[in-house]
Parts: C-alpha cells; structure tokens; sequence
C-alpha cells in the first residue's frame, strides 16, 4: 500500500531532502522523440548558438517533469500532486561531453488542515543558477 506523508507530522517549513539529477545529450534525443519536440536548439549547438545559447538547453517540460517525479517521490504516491504550476527563468544547459545536473529541492510552504493539503515551493539549481522563477505544487497528504 502506498502512503503519503501523515500530514499531522508535517510543518510549514519542512524542507524536502535535495535531489540531484543528471540531464545528458542523450535524454534530450530521447526525450524530443517521445514528446515530438524535435526543436534543434535541444540537439544542436549551431542553432542553440545562433539563438543565444552557449550549448544546447534542456526541453523545459523535460526539467518539469523532473521536477514533478522528485515531488512525486517524496509523496510516494504521484495522485497526491493535485496542482503544479512553475514558471521557469532561466533554462538548463546541456554541454555536449559530460551531462547537467539539475538540484532540485522543496519547502512546505503553508498547510490547511481542513482539506490535509499543502503547498510545496520547489526550487531547481543548474550550475547554481535558478532555474524556476516560481515553481508551486498542492498534496493531497494522509
């Protein structure tokens, strides 16, 4: 049986342990197949360039959803997550011979004891830049 956080051993800023994911040329290809976002500037270093980019950048739905399956394992149970919204300031780059890390990490933000939800602020950190300007999930807690 999975089982979500007890929400009566929760506190408005718990932090959520810090996860660290590694992002490779390799899982953009993957990634631009199975979603049909096939945008060169996530495999291409002459279109990232001439768009600005140093190197390619992660598709940004791919850091979302990354982001989600770190929320979704802590809750231990991904139908917990009832709302999740990010608003993203900066994109992950992807260097061509060695991969990106992406820390994600997590604050309960407020709690209603009502409806045993919470919000979570995420936060995600590519070579120590921000990555989500804002970034809210609400869990349905046990």
């Amino acid at each position: 049986m999975v089982t979500t956080p007890n929400f009566d051993g929760l506190a408005v800023g718990d932090e959520l342990p810090t996860k660290v994911v590694q992002v490779r040329r390799g899982d953009l290809v993957n990634y631009a197949g199975v979603a049909a976002d096939r945008n060169p500037i996530h495999w291409h270093d002459g279109v990232a360039a001439a768009a600005g980019f140093d190197t390619v950048i992660a598709h940004g739905m791919l850091t979302m959803a990354y982001a989600g399956a770190y929320l979704s394992s802590w809750t231990n149970d991904p139908s917990a997550v009832r709302e999740y919204d990010v608003r993203f300031v900066s994109p992950v780059f992807v260097p061509i011979d060695t991969a990106a890390e992406i820390e994600f990490s997590g604050k309960i933000k407020s709690l209603d004891p009502q409806t045993r939800t919470g919000v979570i602020t995420l936060t995600a950190l590519s070579n120590e830049k921000k990555i989500f300007g804002k970034a809210l999930a609400t869990v349905q807690f046990a």
